[in-house]
């Protein structure tokens, strides 16, 4: 369906890839990985004839329709966005239009009229009838209700125009879907529907994605972009990551031979298929991992962050009880109200809502950084918490505007400047990177910061208000071990479906007439929400 043949990307000296050679075949979805910079939505433009290879052709099979995930959200301002939708099938579109256009001509001929039936019976062949009431079943699947199917595109929000353009690339099932960065300003609810909706898909999907739990449940084959190169390996992300990993710890051991390498692969790829029941395309991805050539599988370059929270001191009894707490913004309107819970020991609760800026609000009362209009905060004397807010901006202003050695050292025990820079050092801050003032940290550098600020305290509790902001992939799946492998007690949430289904055993959404708390995990909460308002 899509070849690419000998393509190659440099930008002056700097090489991005080079020597690429894949062949992208229908059935199967294609999750294109790589380290920040690697040149993984720069690939996805090449493909799509954006922007032009410094060598190599793409080639592309006769008839086949691309459909591309647009990225400006403002291209439709003054578009309808029933309008929008079926404008993602370009011919179906064009067609309609000229149809229409004869029709409203009142100098129209015998020819137009000739040439309008020609056209209706094209309309009728690519499923035109249908196109309004299929648009409208995608938007409504997203959570974009009937009402809002006729409202002007610039009247929509943020997430709502999202949800939209994406519809619009999936809309009359095009025969190759290219989609960058799909889950972005999803909820998880649309983001479930998107990955059932795709892993039924028949025809060819490439995309990009920080999503772990989306790349797992709909990729078949991941696109690697690594060592200035790009290699197409069976399976999915996780598939990918462990497989990789257990090939550089066999490097390392240089004196394990060929023959004992190989049956230990062969041995992790047998319990992967094995335990690959959950994803709807376990069936096919079982077989071609049957067919694996082991050659494919290579060791990584990309580097993870050392992120672990040790416990000073095991947590008590009493964890945390909470009792008709409420908060209203400094517009008077209520962000929450009626919250009573209590913790016990073992409880890692992920906390969700449709307004993300109640669930801050949440997490600044619990941290005491702003006081509840009504109800109590009750903490258990053993409990040591660790808060990283959403927004961490007063960290890095002002008086606390320092190096990362004087920053980092304010919140350690340990005052040496060796054991700093090592600490700074496994957090990905070394040589004389540490002494970078802290006030021009990018996003992702001050999130490593915080998280570094955390796990020198050696909390016992962790509240984390979308601690994957601004990290890149590696440093989500540091974290994600490390929320996993944390023996306290936890209040988090986050956009990453892998964090919260991973991590949390109990689920707490805030509604308007209250909070809903159910004693389970995050993905079983989200089917049985679906079933019932289904």
């Amino acid at each position: 369906m899509l070849t690419v043949s000998d393509i190659g990307l440099q930008y002056g000296k700097r090489v991005l890839f080079d020597d690429v050679n894949l062949k992208f075949t229908r059935g199967n979805c294609y999750g294109v990985i790589g380290a920040n910079g690697a040149g993984k939505s720069t690939f996805l433009k090449i493909l799509t004839g954006e922007i032009d290879p410094s060598r190599g052709h793409v080639a592309l099979d006769k008839d086949v329709r691309m459909a591309v995930l647009k990225q400006d959200h403002f291209e439709y301002e003054e578009e309808e966005v029933l309008k929008t939708v079926i404008m993602g099938h370009s011919k179906l579109m064009q067609i309609m239009e000229d149809k229409n256009a004869i029709y409203m001509n009142p100098d129209a001929d015998e020819a137009d009229y000739l040439r309008a039936a020609e056209l209706e019976e094209k309309f009728g062949e690519m499923g035109g009838w249908n196109a309004e009431s299929d648009a409208g079943e995608l938007l409504s699947n997203m959570g974009i209700t009937d009402d809002k199917h006729h409202k002007l595109m610039k009247d929509m929000t943020g997430a709502e125009k999202v949800k939209v353009l994406l519809a619009q690339a999936l809309f009359g099932e095009p025969d190759l879907l290219l989609l960058d960065e799909p889950t972005n300003d999803l909820d998880a609810r649309t983001i479930a529907w998107l990955a059932d909706f795709l892993a039924d898909f028949k025809n060819t999907v490439i995309l990009v994605s920080h999503d772990r739990y989306f790349l797992d449940m709909v990729c078949t084959h991941m696109v690697d972009i690594d060592f200035s190169k790009i290699r197409m390996v069976t399976g999915n992300y996780t598939f990918w990551y462990e497989s990789s990993q257990l090939v550089a710890r066999q490097r390392d051991q240089k004196n394990k031979k060929i023959e004992a390498r190989k049956k230990e692969l062969q041995e992790f790829v047998a319990r992967f298929s094995a335990n690959a029941s959950k994803s709807k395309q376990a069936t096919s991805r079982k077989k071609a991992l049957e067919k694996l050539d082991f050659d494919e599988i290579q060791p990584s370059s990309r580097k993870y962050p050392f992120i672990k929270f040790q416990p000073e001191r095991a947590p008590g009894g009493q964890i945390l009880h909470v009792s008709n707490l409420s908060k209203r913004n400094e517009a008077g309107d209520l962000l929450f109200s009626n919250i009573t819970f209590s913790m016990g020991r073992e409880d890692k609760i992920a906390l969700i809502g449709k307004e993300s800026g109640a669930i801050t609000a949440l997490f600044d009362v619990l941290g005491g950084k702003t006081q509840p209009d009504t109800g109590t905060i009750e903490w258990g004397q053993t409990i040591q918490m660790g808060y990283l807010p959403n927004d961490n901006s007063e960290f890095f202003t002002g008086e606390n505007d320092l190096n990362l050695v004087d920053w980092l050292r304010q919140f350690s025990k340990e005052k040496d400047e060796q054991f700093i820079r090592g600490f700074l050092g496994r957090m990905f801050f070394s040589g004389e990177e540490v002494y970078k003032n802290s006030g021009v940290l990018s996003g992702g550098e001050k999130v490593r910061c915080m998280l570094s600020r955390i796990m020198l305290s050696h909390p016992n509790f962790l509240l984390l208000d979308e601690p994957t902001n601004h990290l890149d992939l590696e440093s989500v799946t540091a974290l994600n071990n490390g929320m996993q492998e944390f023996e306290g007690c936890m209040i988090f949430t986050s956009h990453d479906f892998q964090i919260m289904n991973t991590v949390a055993n109990r689920v707490i959404e805030l509604v308007p007439e209250g909070m809903v708390d159910k004693m389970i995990g995050f993905e079983e909460y989200i089917r049985r929400k679906e079933l019932t308002t289904a």
